[in-house]
């Protein structure tokens, strides 16, 4: 029983990334297909998985198609529910639903200011008001979540949800332009960018980078984990 998921550039599609963490992190079988977010050929490449017209695509075994994220994680979630993808307490549940909600529709400022890019880290980055208070958002839900955790864990809600794979391409944001976020935040970007699964997704798409994309004009330094 394999899943198919269909996704962009790894470097640079955020929403690839938390498709293929759901699959991933919880050790379901799948096989990735690469399509051409970037080279004009997505529209085609997407033509057999109709009406899909964004990455990621999830084909389930028995051939169901599946576009957006969020219907995704729901039926990932209700097809495996021994592996608690969402947390297992109702109240934690809830909690990581509504955020994992908001970040799918919100936070526009941090999208279009910091496209998610895992080549380096760009310096001298000045956000907009609307961006800082984007991040401000953030934090606020961050905190709101790990008081739902009755684990010691360093996830959102302890152990590893569907939650931290939303986040984790907003993580990735905030270390990629050295955002200014409390300490608690960055710890939290640090333990998702180091964890195993987010070194190989990053791995990978470092073997097929062209030219640098989001270029600031600014200086820059190496990403900090390899």
């Amino acid at each position: 029983m394999t899943y198919d998921l269909y996704i962009g550039d790894r470097t640079f599609s955020s929403w690839s990334l938390r498709g293929w963490l759901m699959l991933e992190k919880f050790d379901l079988p799948y096989r990735t297909h690469l399509l051409g977010l970037y080279a004009g050929t997505l529209a085609t490449d997407l033509a057999e998985l109709a009406p899909a017209r964004l990455v990621p695509v999830l084909k389930t075994p028995e051939g169901h198609v599946i576009g957006e994220t969020m219907a995704i994680a729901e039926t990932l979630a209700e097809r495996h529910p021994e592996l608690y993808l969402w947390p297992e307490r109702p109240a934690a549940r809830a909690c990581a639903r509504w955020i994992s909600a908001e970040m799918a529709t919100s936070f526009s400022a941090l999208r279009n200011g910091c496209p998610m890019q895992l080549q380096r880290v760009n310096q001298g980055f000045v956000g907009s008001d609307a961006l800082n208070a984007d991040l401000d958002r953030i934090e606020v839900l961050w905190a709101y979540a790990r008081s739902f955790s009755d684990a010691n864990g360093p996830w959102l809600f302890g152990s590893y949800s569907l939650a931290d794979a939303f986040f984790a391409p907003v993580a990735a944001r905030i270390v990629g332009y050295d955002l200014a976020v409390s300490d608690a935040a960055r710890d939290y970007c640090m333990t998702t960018i180091r964890d195993d699964a987010f070194r190989t997704w990053r791995s990978e798409g470092q073997k097929a980078v062209g030219p640098q994309r989001y270029e600031l004009g600014t200086s820059s330094r190496a990403w900090p984990v390899d």
